[in-house]
């Protein structure tokens, strides 16, 4: 089988494609012949060096999976060969075939072709799980409410009938009105924190800066859940946050997706082969939904 390797911390050029054996699955494990996955900030983020989450070179990026069940290991009886499904790997997902843990794995939604299903998991993962608690009659404010994890954020927090702001290019504006956004705010021309006042939660989807203005915009119960920055934040109004990959969230987006209460969208379709370009588009941090690799092995 073959994987997108890289043997060095570096830019997007660091990748090669290598042939390796094609792994076994061990107990409660399947082994997946990848169909598709996505570009995540995380890929390019350890790609540069620039967190090391997954270790040391060499390393097979990946995070979102989307392919059919090869086989299943002893203990894994959740799926069967031939069933196409969709999940979160911690690395891996760049390759021919990856082996995941069944309890991060879900069936791709029915309404949906497994292309689109890999822009799902991390993205969709992350935007459910931050919003858990979210009430309608609520403030939400969503930065960077455009891209992959924010398109998604801004649908869940709109159905839930909380009042949605998000920070975008004027170009996106249109875009995110369709998805519920009844507040954007162009980032480049407007400070988000003269147009906003009494927000419950705040998704800060960006950094460090953006958390610590985003204190000055809550209501008085109001916080901050931060996808990026440190673990920690002097001040307990923010939380940081980490996805957790499970089969039953997995299952609740897909049923989502399938009511017509969510879509993904894809800002561009490209093959593995192309997987230097993709982290190039993604690191502009311009893109509209998310990028999409299919395996074309």
């Amino acid at each position: 089988m073959w994987q997108m390797e890289q043997k060095s911390f570096g830019g997007p050029e660091v990748f090669e494609r290598v042939e390796v054996p094609r792994p076994t699955p061990g107990p409660g494990e399947v082994l997946v012949r990848m169909v598709a996955t996505s570009v995540n900030a995380a890929d390019w983020k350890v790609r540069s060096g620039r967190i090391r989450q997954l270790g040391e070179p060499p390393l097979v990026l990946g995070l979102d999976l989307s392919g059919v069940v090869e086989a299943v290991g002893p203990g894994a009886d959740r799926f069967v060969p031939g069933e196409a499904v969709y999940g979160v790997v911690f690395g891996g997902a760049n390759a021919e075939y990856v082996v995941a843990q069944e309890n991060r794995l879900a069936r791709v939604p029915v309404s949906i072709d497994p292309v689109h299903a890999a822009a799902l998991p991390v993205a969709g993962l992350t935007a459910w799980q931050t919003l858990a608690t979210v009430r309608a009659g609520e403030r939400v404010l969503v930065h960077a409410a455009a891209g992959g994890v924010g398109h998604l954020a801004v649908q869940i927090a709109a159905h839930r009938g909380a009042a949605v702001a998000g920070t975008a290019r004027t170009d996106n504006h249109a875009y995110l009105r369709a998805l519920g956004v009844s507040d954007p705010i162009d980032y480049r021309t407007t400070d988000f924190t003269t147009a906003i006042t009494d927000v419950d939660l705040v998704l800060d989807l960006i950094g460090p800066d953006y958390t610590d203005r985003s204190l000055t915009v809550l209501s008085p119960t109001g916080r901050v859940i931060a996808a990026e920055g440190p673990d920690t934040h002097p001040d307990s109004r923010v939380e940081r946050f980490r996805v957790d990959p499970n089969t039953a969230d997995l299952e609740v987006l897909a049923a989502a997706i399938d009511r017509g209460e969510l879509t993904v969208d894809i800002a561009e379709t490209l093959p593995i082969t192309d997987l230097a370009t993709a982290h190039r588009l993604s690191e502009l941090g311009r893109v509209r939904g998310k990028i999409v690799l299919t395996a074309n092995g």
